[in-house]
């Protein structure tokens, strides 16, 4: 048994996609059914981390279709080791965007805002490990390999970025329409 951690960014033909996430997740679940794969994405930022535990042959075939795949770029691998158990035993791949509920566990919040790239050499694995208690929860509640939710991935990063800058957003609105205006008032 093997894990394989990546990260990656997110392309810009993956931005202009409304359903690249949904694409993801639902291509990668039966995929990885078929192939004993389990494991989680996680999506937020423009970033992914994904973590997923099955054969070797396995990971190194989807390890190779990411690396060809035109929704990520920059893929860096964190961990291609042998395991013992499974983390995500029970998951064919569940998708979470971060953003949706990081607020809500202290741990995760500081490591946020999402940049895997920026984070020191072990954080990764503090990651994994409040996802893989997320998990663990999950499971007790009888959330066992659910479908993935829908999202867009174009809403989720116009909305956070809209939402952070929405005084920034509102006065450039208002010198546009005051610029059109004086145009306009010009020309008559």
């Amino acid at each position: 048994m093997y894990q394989l951690v990546y990260i990656s960014r997110i392309t810009s033909t993956g931005l202009s996609s409304p359903s690249t996430l949904n694409d993801i997740s639902e291509g990668a679940l039966e995929r990885n059914r078929a192939d004993d794969i389990t494991g989680i994405l996680c999506y937020g930022n423009g970033y992914f981390l994904q973590c997923v535990e099955g054969s070797e042959q396995a990971l190194t075939n989807l390890k190779n279709r990411l690396l060809v795949d035109e929704r990520h770029k920059e893929l860096k691998i964190l961990d291609f080791s042998e395991i013992t158990e499974r983390r995500f035993a029970s998951w064919s791949l569940r998708s979470i965007t971060l953003e949706r509920w990081m607020n809500k566990d202290s741990e995760l919040k500081k490591l946020m805002p999402f940049k895997p790239y920026a984070w020191e050499a072990n954080e990764w694995q503090q990651f994994l490990d409040i996802l893989q208690n997320y998990y663990e929860a999950q499971n007790k509640a009888g959330h066992t390999d659910t479908p993935p939710v829908e999202y867009s991935t174009l809403g989720v990063t116009l909305s956070k970025v809209v939402g952070q800058h929405q005084a920034f957003f509102l006065i450039q609105t208002v010198l546009g329409l005051m610029i059109a205006a004086t145009l306009l008032w010009l020309m008559l």
